[in-house]
């Protein structure tokens, strides 16, 4: 996998599900830039909560010897609510799973208010290893 496994985990955590179901069998969770009408010029307006998130680092665990046995990544997330305490309540559902299993929070951003949307968000950033 050369990505970080952010949607898989939050696919079967039944309490991310819930937050983030789009009622169609999927989630609110995009890679950076691929939310649905992220490339239109007047983009349709998205229901909120939603999130997305990017690699802005990584690479593989290269071994003298052998491959690699693991890969590395460093990502950013984005949450986005139509109110604070929903925004929060995602970032803190998000944060739980990723807590675990190679993942850790490496940056807690800031709290903004979206000029256009009137979306309330925030950024994180982890690293996360996953072992091959």
């Amino acid at each position: 996998m050369m990505y970080a496994p952010l949607y898989t985990r939050a696919m079967t955590t039944p309490a991310v599900v819930a937050l983030l179901t789009d009622g169609k069998g999927s989630i609110r969770l995009w890679p950076f830039g691929l939310r649905p009408g992220a490339k239109d010029v007047n983009p349709p307006p998205i229901k909120l909560p939603y999130v997305t998130w990017q690699n802005v680092g990584g690479d593989p665990n290269n071994n003298v010897s052998d491959r690699p046995d693991a890969d590395f990544f460093s990502i950013q997330v984005n949450v986005w609510g139509a109110t604070s305490a929903q925004m929060w309540t995602v970032t803190n559902a998000l944060r739980d799973i990723m807590e675990v299993d190679g993942c850790t929070i490496v940056r807690w951003g800031n709290a903004e208010i979206d000029a256009q949307t009137k979306a309330f968000g925030y950024d994180f950033d982890a690293d996360w290893i996953t072992y091959r």
